[in-house]
């Protein structure tokens, strides 16, 4: 009912309506709290105020009107309602603007997951006090804190202690962009080391169909423990000297290939989980070619449009207060040929879409069934999110997994096929035998065994296998197939986005990753921003699709000697405490102690 437009806000039916945009308020600058910390000087490092305060961003002219504005509001209003985006960086916008205006009236807090007219109803019928929100803010005000002793410290330290005055050269260091930085300085140095080493594979042709020589299953396991490259290809069943290998393929050849073994199992491939912000900006990566921070603003674009839901979200799955919208939504999206088949039956409630204690603030990113896209990119990512929603509902993919063991003179061999039976979910996606096989979760330390040899999958076949029977035997035609180990790839934003994800850990697996997302760097709606800094300090750049250091990028991480500075993993564990503060598992003020700790040492 506020739809008479005043300077600077909206009133009427007893509410005011009023704004901020951006942040109006920052911590303030270290010569804000003493004079002589505006010049830059090792003896006066650290800088650690007694108090943390905040300012209003006094030079932008815009700000310090809307907030006189907006304290004007504040102190004749009877209730405040604090309306900013539900999440923790919304939380610290707007209680810095409350705190800066002195304001000492009762706030209530709108918490909503959408923008629809319906969900903005629901949330203004259901307000919750703002004290529920305390420790939120506390979470946020001890990121921004932590950020500020780290990152103001170290970078004037680094840029003082390495760096002439005539180089005017910054060398900027972060709590988050330090670590990101370092993981791909570390895999440019693996790239650039890495040696390439022959070796030759063992194959034999029966029955016109390849199997590939394997060891066996004990062997294999040692491969993870191998002490070097030639090791761990002898433990694969692979040949690291090519007399060797020859020798084995003559003494193969005129002994028959006889099947010892023939496995089917039937198995069911689940829906892709629904997207958190970060695996939708894999996915837009791997699949449009989008950068973090593009697929973010079309994303908050499409948010703003009621399009879909929340996007700065961590969780992949849904409250069951969500469960009744389902149908409704479907009807609303459109797509009917992939949705009539669902809204014939009752739409199935699964513990991997529906999970109360996975959803904290906000549930994953899905669409809202009103609004839609305008267009061009808008369209294709709301697509990519529109079908993952649709999928989650539909059938498993059943397939069935054949493996066949055969042995020739005493060497083992296998190959592998997989046939879909029902495609299930795999229909949402076009036709299921063009789509690859999900990955199956490997075991520890075999990520890195695929990434030297490419060879994860050497015995699998993409055709239907003929039928086999254990006993058969019959002539062959081995061969040696010649190959090189290959160096790891480079990171592309979307490898990089899952290594902020878990730490910089290898995981391909998804029940893994979820485990992980404790203790990755940075936040989802942040980790866009990071990768953006590190473009405008010129410590990366792209090429094509991968990311690369630059030379400024190398020595500074070359520079750095503390471990704090630029491990991943501690980085992560810093990420781990300020979920906890969240949580009020953990008091702000240790946090902040050990961050002071570290910096002293520094």
């Amino acid at each position: 009912g506020a739809d008479r437009r005043m300077d600077g806000y909206y009133e009427g039916n007893g509410y005011q309506v009023t704004w901020t945009f951006g942040h109006f308020c920052q911590l303030k600058e270290p010569d804000d709290y003493r004079p002589e910390w505006k010049r830059w000087n090792l003896h006066d490092l650290p800088m650690i105020p007694e108090q943390f305060g905040i300012k209003l961003m006094r030079r932008d002219e815009g700000v310090v009107k809307q907030f006189n504005t907006i304290k004007r509001l504040l102190d004749a209003a009877t209730e405040v309602i604090n309306c900013g985006d539900a999440g923790q960086e919304g939380e610290v916008i707007q209680r810095w603007v409350i705190h800066e205006a002195k304001c000492r009236k009762p706030v209530k807090r709108l918490w909503i997951s959408s923008l629809t007219e319906e969900a903005i109803r629901q949330g203004f019928t259901n307000l919750r006090d703002g004290k529920e929100f305390d420790s939120l803010y506390q979470a946020g005000r001890s990121r921004a804190v932590g950020d500020w002793l780290l990152g103001l410290n170290a970078t004037r330290l680094f840029t003082l202690k390495y760096t002439t005055y005539q180089d005017k050269q910054l060398l900027s260091i972060g709590r988050v962009q330090t670590p990101t930085l370092a993981l791909l300085v570390a895999r440019h140095h693996e790239i650039a080391n890495f040696k390439p080493e022959p070796y030759w594979v063992l194959k034999t042709q029966y029955r016109d169909t390849t199997f590939t020589r394997i060891n066996t299953e004990a062997e294999q396991k040692q491969a993870q423990d191998a002490p070097d490259e030639q090791s761990r290809l002898r433990a694969l069943g692979y040949f690291v000297k090519e007399d060797e290998a020859n020798k084995a393929l003559e003494t193969v050849r005129p002994a028959p290939l006889t099947v010892t073994n023939v496995e089917i199992k039937k198995g069911r491939e689940s829906p892709p989980r629904l997207f958190d912000l970060t695996s939708l900006q894999v996915q837009c990566n791997n699949q449009l070619s989008l950068s973090a921070e593009d697929t973010l603003k079309i994303v908050q674009a499409l948010y703003e449009k009621k399009a879909v839901s929340y996007p700065r979200v961590d969780t992949t799955f849904l409250p069951d207060d969500v469960y009744p919208k389902i149908p409704g939504i479907l009807r609303g999206i459109g797509y009917g040929n992939l949705t009539a088949p669902l809204l014939a039956n009752k739409i199935p409630k699964t513990p991997k879409v529906f999970n109360n204690n996975k959803v904290t603030d906000h549930h994953a990113i899905i669409p809202t069934g009103s609004g839609g896209p305008s267009g061009g990119m808008e369209t294709s990512v709301y697509d990519i999110i529109v079908r993952r929603f649709i999928a989650a509902f539909y059938p498993d993919c059943e397939v069935s997994n054949t493996t066949v063991l055969a042995e020739a003179a005493e060497y083992l061999f296998r190959v592998r096929g997989r046939q879909i039976l029902s495609p299930g979910w795999r229909v949402v996606y076009g036709d299921p035998t063009q789509q690859a096989a999900p990955k199956p979760a490997a075991p520890a330390g075999a990520a890195a065994d695929k990434a030297a040899t490419g060879n994860d999958d050497d015995d699998v076949v993409s055709t239907v296998l003929p039928s086999f029977t254990k006993g058969e035997s019959g002539p062959h035609q081995p061969r040696l197939e010649s190959k090189m180990t290959q160096p790891p790839k480079d990171y592309t934003e979307a490898s990089l986005l899952r290594g902020m994800e878990t730490a910089g850990r290898n995981i391909d697996d998804d029940e893994l990753r979820l485990a992980m997302k404790e203790n990755g760097i940075g936040r989802p709606s942040t980790r866009a921003a990071i990768i953006e800094t590190l473009f405008k300090r010129n410590y990366i750049r792209r090429d094509k699709k991968r990311l690369l250091p630059t030379p400024t990028g190398v020595e500074l991480i070359g520079l750095i000697n503390n471990p704090t500075l630029k491990s991943a993993e501690l980085t992560g564990q810093w990420e781990k405490k300020l979920r906890q503060i969240e949580r009020n598992e953990l008091p702000s003020d240790q946090f902040l102690d050990e961050l002071k700790g570290l910096v002293r040492e520094m």
